[in-house]
């Protein structure tokens, strides 16, 4: 009985150690992990950078539509990458299309513009 006890006490003894190493080995691993992510960091808030600067200048572009009394933006669309817009959607005219190029061409910030845009028609 005695022999029994003693075998479960080193398989314990045995699991408890097997565990600390284990547990060591990840705060090694973590740490390594840690630094790697420190450098990807800076990278990470570049990219939220561009994202705001995207959308700041898709809102601009937007605003830059919406006041022109020449084109219906109900269903306009606008995407930015670094200053390259898209326009997407439809509008009632051709000349809405050709007029909201010119608009977004225009907005300081905009290096190129794509025009996806498609004539609708008029709804009854």
């Amino acid at each position: 009985m005695k022999a029994l006890q003693v075998f479960k006490l080193a398989a314990a003894t045995a699991l408890v150690a097997a565990s600390l190493h284990a547990y060591a080995q990840d705060d090694a691993a973590s740490g390594a992990t840690a630094g790697a992510q420190q450098q990807a960091t800076p990278s990470h808030a570049l990219s939220k950078q561009e994202k705001a600067a995207n959308r700041a200048l898709s809102r601009k572009v937007r605003s830059a539509l919406a006041k022109d009394k020449k084109i219906d933006v109900a269903r306009i669309t606008v995407r930015v990458r670094d200053g390259a817009v898209v326009l997407q959607g439809s509008v009632p005219e051709q000349a809405q299309i050709e007029h909201a190029t010119e608009v977004a061409t225009g907005v300081q910030g905009v290096t190129s513009v794509k025009n996806a845009l498609t004539i609708r028609p008029n709804e009854s």
